[in-house]
């Protein structure tokens, strides 16, 4: 009797290891199926490979976002519009506008439309800082690049 219990008990085992291994062997077939490589050490290979070439890209990504990211520094993102009557008439005749066109760090131009009789008159002048460059902002302009904030 207690002869057949040890062959149980080994029969048992001997069935969680074939289960076991199985499963080990159904995983591994399927690795190499998907690959088309024999060895696991030549799949591990594929794979440090592709993961070599996934950082390369990933790292070529980042310089290039960081290249964007400095230059968007320098364009357009500030847009401020102010109407306004040139001739200080009333009656609500706002056909005149200031539009303004600035960076991040408020440096751009000033571009004054004044609407006049004879034809529409542009203007404009270069900001620095918030502040005319070469030449003295006027009230509206002023305004236009406080309204673009």
């Amino acid at each position: 009797m207690y002869i057949v219990g040890v062959l149980a008990i080994f029969f048992v085992w001997l069935a969680v290891l074939s289960l076991l291994l199985y499963n080990t062997r159904r995983h591994y077939l399927s690795l190499v199926s998907h690959t088309g490589k024999q060895k696991i050490n030549e799949i591990m290979d594929l794979l440090v490979e592709h993961d070599k070439k996934l950082q390369a890209e990933s790292e070529k990504i980042k310089k290039e976002l960081n290249q964007v990211i400095e230059n968007s520094k320098y364009y357009f993102q500030k847009l401020g519009l102010v109407r306004y009557s040139a001739f200080g008439r009333s009656g609500g005749n706002e056909q005149s506008f200031v539009l303004a066109l600035l960076d991040k760090e408020d440096n751009g131009i000033v571009i004054n439309f004044i609407y006049a009789h004879d034809g529409v008159h542009i203007y404009t002048k270069r900001a620095k800082n918030g502040k005319g460059e070469e030449y003295q902002l006027s009230e509206e302009e002023t305004r236009a690049i406080a309204a673009s904030k």
